[in-house]
């Protein structure tokens, strides 16, 4: 193949024609690179201008710039990936709002503390995007497991393991950060670079968008759930899962269902309760159908009689039964009532916080009723690959419903933002439409109600 210097469309180009012909991984390896590539980045600048609004008036759409940058050289422990899709998740939300912080407060200390390769992050802007699907370039030379043509999806977990903490939990890890959030060169533009130890094989029944809308979410909900990092789930267990019908919700409810568990799906419309419906969950509330409101406007303060209306709603639902966990997401507006409705000795499972990080709640309900708060951040990567690897066998499926071209990630961005989005929202990178990249159409056309079911038009 040509050895000259090339443009970021001829990369694209070369590229998709090597994925067509089935090409092996040597010729992807030996397709020339651009000096810049087309990406979604925010900028120092804007967190001066933009970041100092009103919250009302923030969309992450304002400070989300679709354009070239300079690519990156690649570290020893590296790969470079062709982006074929990525898909928005929250952390982009936050980034492009600059809260709580900017995020160039991470890509600043990545650059001081990782010496060379970390300073390569800090930049005055941030390609941000913590997932990806695509097809390996290049590797470092430390690098042995993955090779030129390997088709991967990209975990979020990005983590140096210099120090002992980590090595029992890589989420110990003093130096641990989220990929894309907490470094630059993330998942939404055409290319990306990421650790080896972040890669894990495509599942070969899904289409680019789909198998990129899955590593954060699903790998996140596996640890909150299943494992012993997490709520330990067991069989018969009954979980109340918070935003069912969202990126976090619609794979933990899964997980609940898959595990032999029974979930109470809390959600905000009835198009949500219909697929959560779908999925096999038999027990729904929709919150806004129910006028919810777990704070009083008018004195700031919680409404202790709408969790005591919420306990008894699920009771109604189970038959008598407390729910044994909490699976916990949206943060301020909702922990009190999460502790408040957990059993004696139940487990309030957390994340995210996406409705603010000061949590309130009345210590009586977890003290005196020996209830227990488990933190839960990402998955490292033996979780993930498990998590990973039920996506490959068809056992946990997609919640995609609508994907954007990336020159409108900033509206994907909006969407998330704004909670109008049922499950995930994809954006493709390189790939040039929706529906490629299936290489096993037997399996797909085996689980293609699974699969789509969170599609809309």
């Amino acid at each position: 193949m040509a050895s000259d210097p090339t443009t970021a469309s001829e990369l694209t180009n070369a590229v998709l024609q090597a994925i067509d012909a089935g090409a092996p991984g040597e010729e992807f390896g030996a397709i020339p690179l651009p000096e810049a590539y087309t990406a979604v980045a925010l900028h120092a600048e804007d967190a001066e201008t933009l970041g100092k609004l009103p919250r009302s008036e923030k969309k992450p759409s304002l400070a989300m710039h679709v354009e070239e940058v300079p690519l990156p050289e690649l570290a020893p422990d590296e790969v470079l990936i062709a982006t074929m899709a990525s898909s928005m998740n929250f952390n982009t939300v936050w980034s492009a709002i600059f809260e709580p912080v900017p995020t160039f407060a991470f890509l600043n200390r990545y650059g001081k503390v990782r010496g060379h390769w970390g300073k390569r992050h800090d930049q005055p802007f941030h390609v941000v995007g913590s997932d990806a699907a695509g097809v390996v370039l290049r590797a470092g030379n430390a690098v042995t497991k993955w090779r030129p043509g390997a088709r991967v999806v990209v975990h979020p977990n990005d983590v140096a393991l210099e120090d002992p903490q980590g090595h029992d939990d890589t989420i110990l890890d003093p130096d641990q950060r989220v990929w894309g959030f907490e470094s630059n060169y993330g998942g939404l533009g055409e290319v990306c670079i990421a650790k080896a130890d972040q890669l894990m094989p495509k599942a070969e029944h899904l289409t680019w968008e789909e198998a990129a809308s899955m590593p954060l979410t699903n790998c996140t909900a596996y640890r909150m759930l299943v494992g012993p990092n997490g709520a330990n789930m067991q069989q018969g267990d009954v979980v109340l899962i918070w935003g069912a019908g969202g990126g976090l919700g619609g794979f933990a409810t899964q997980y609940v269902l898959n595990g032999g568990g029974t979930p109470v799906c809390i959600v905000s419309s009835p198009a949500k309760a219909e697929v959560c419906r779908a999925m096999g969950a038999e027990l729904v509330i929709d919150r806004r159908a129910e006028g919810f409101q777990f704070w009083d406007p008018e004195s700031g303060r919680q409404n202790p009689k709408e969790a005591l209306r919420l306990g008894k709603m699920i009771r109604q639902l189970t038959g008598g039964r407390d729910v044994d966990i909490v699976f916990e997401h949206p943060g301020r507006d909702t922990f009190g009532a999460s502790v408040f409705v957990a059993r004696r000795g139940g487990k309030i499972v957390t994340c995210a916080s996406t409705t603010g990080f000061l949590h309130e709640f009345d210590n009586r309900y977890l003290w005196m009723f020996a209830k227990s708060i488990v933190g839960s951040h990402l998955a490292n990567y033996s979780e993930a690959w498990r998590a990973n690897e039920l996506v490959r066998a068809a056992r946990t499926h997609p919640i995609l419903s609508k994907t954007y071209p990336l020159g409108q990630a900033g509206q994907a961005a909006d969407d998330v933002a704004s909670n109008v989005h049922l499950g995930k929202v994809g954006v493709l990178c390189m790939a040039p439409d929706t529906g490629l990249g299936v290489l096993d159409p037997e399996l797909r056309e085996q689980h293609l109600e699974g699969i789509t079911r969170f599609q809309q038009p």
